[in-house]
């Protein structure tokens, strides 16, 4: 089943949503091709529109005997991982944990609009703008406050104890602190460290290292 997956993503250098289900499916152990439709290209909207009704990145296509199902929402597609390989544990079993982790995890996916306006995600550089920081430094509090929380409740080194969804959710957060140069805690870094060193991580910054699409990102 796992073979007849596809993960649409766009930029791996710029696409903090595609990172998402990528870690989440690497994670759940599920084989699948990838397709990378490089971002603010001429063709980029047509060729997103021919796997995605929605004309967005990403998307996962499963293709069923019953017909293929296509998911074009981030976290709906690692909720789709956590369905298809319930022994990888996406969620933790115990139901409190589990409402506990959804929560955090829907918070980063519709909160957090400072951060987004400001920091984008950039893994070709590092960016020393100490004044667009300060526009999402309430949003940069939360999160370090919010990962504390849930380290200090579930003892590490994951958000709950084992890599969720919840990681995969904050992955691309700690993609934009290291490109902003935000200072974090200690227990942050920890935190950071931590999610750096998953293969899966590490294999998408090496896939995105050899991209050859730059963006001229807009800074005002």
């Amino acid at each position: 089943m796992s073979a007849d997956l596809t993960l649409i993503l766009g930029s791996k250098t710029y696409s903090s949503w595609s990172l998402r289900p990528y870690l989440a499916l690497r994670h759940a152990g599920l084989a699948f091709e990838e397709v990378v439709i490089p971002l603010r290209q001429p063709d980029s909207k047509a060729r997103m529109l021919a796997h995605n009704p929605a004309g967005k990145v990403p998307a996962l296509i499963h293709r069923t005997a019953d017909g293929p199902v296509t998911v074009w929402d981030s976290l709906a597609m690692c909720e789709y991982a956590a369905e298809l390989a319930p022994s990888a544990n996406l969620w933790p079993e115990d139901r409190a944990a589990r409402a506990h982790a959804r929560s955090v995890s829907a918070e980063m996916h519709a909160g957090f609009m400072d951060l987004r306006r400001n920091l984008f995600m950039d893994l070709a550089r590092t960016i020393d703008r100490p004044e667009r920081v300060a526009k999402a430094a309430g949003d940069i509090a939360r999160v370090q406050s919010l990962w504390a929380d849930c380290l200090d409740r579930y003892g590490g080194p994951f958000l709950f104890g084992a890599f969720t969804i919840a990681d995969a959710m904050y992955a691309p957060v700690i993609t934009r602190f290291q490109t902003w140069r935000v200072p974090l805690t200690e227990r942050s870094q920890a935190y950071a460290a931590t999610v750096e060193e998953l293969p899966a991580m590490k294999d998408w910054r090496a896939a995105a290292a050899t991209e050859t699409v730059v963006l001229d990102m807009l800074l005002d």
